[in-house]
């Protein structure tokens, strides 16, 4: 299964452009968050995969208008042709009051409160998030810091992919990679554009 997968800043050549060629056999999108609602919404346009979207730290604007015809699957598992989505969105809290940033232990809280559906599911194969896990692929400041509570995910129920954007490409000089390995998952940051051959 071929998935497309985008985070951070929506990609000329699909939205200026539309390259329909980018958009071949594409399965399944993934949006790890900090994209506008509507150029999520101009993609369903043009094609027939589904878009599972979490949220980034920036998109509150989502609560009065969410991209059309996309699922958000924040806090919860959801299943596309057998393989097991759980969306975590937001980021570390550095600043009071943001709807979608968390502390550590706010993060930890949601986890537990998925705890039924991760036993009804098994667990699950793609952890879809906004935020890094910490210390893999995330940066010291408080903003960009990871969550602990990935890597314990990832210990526990060792997923295919942990998928995440939040730590843009133009960061590389502190050591951006597309993917990373912890364990037995591939952890990828989506920003822009990456495909995933599932």
């Amino acid at each position: 299964m071929k998935i497309l997968v985008l985070a951070d800043t929506a990609d000329k050549a699909l939205w200026d452009y539309l390259d329909r060629r980018l958009l071949e056999g594409v399965e399944l999108v993934l949006s790890c968050g900090d994209l506008p609602a509507e150029y999520l919404s101009f993609l369903t346009c043009f094609t027939h995969a589904p878009i599972y979207y979490v949220h980034g730290n920036h998109d509150t604007g989502y609560d009065t208008k969410p991209p059309e015809g996309c699922e958000c699957v924040d806090d919860d598992i959801v299943v596309f042709n057998g393989v097991r989505i759980l969306g975590l969105g937001g980021s570390m809290r550095y600043r009071p009051n943001q709807p979608y940033m968390f502390n550590e232990k706010e993060m930890a809280r949601r986890v537990r409160k998925l705890r039924r559906k991760l036993r009804k599911h098994k667990g699950f194969d793609i952890l879809l998030a906004h935020a890094p896990a910490l210390g893999v692929g995330d940066m010291e400041d408080l903003p960009h810091r990871g969550f602990q509570v990935f890597l314990d995910l990832m210990d526990r129920y060792k997923p295919r992919y942990l998928v995440h954007g939040h730590v843009h490409q133009e960061y590389s000089a502190l050591g951006f990679a597309r993917e990373r390995k912890y364990g037995d998952t591939t952890v990828i940051n989506a920003y822009k554009r990456y495909y995933i051959d599932y």
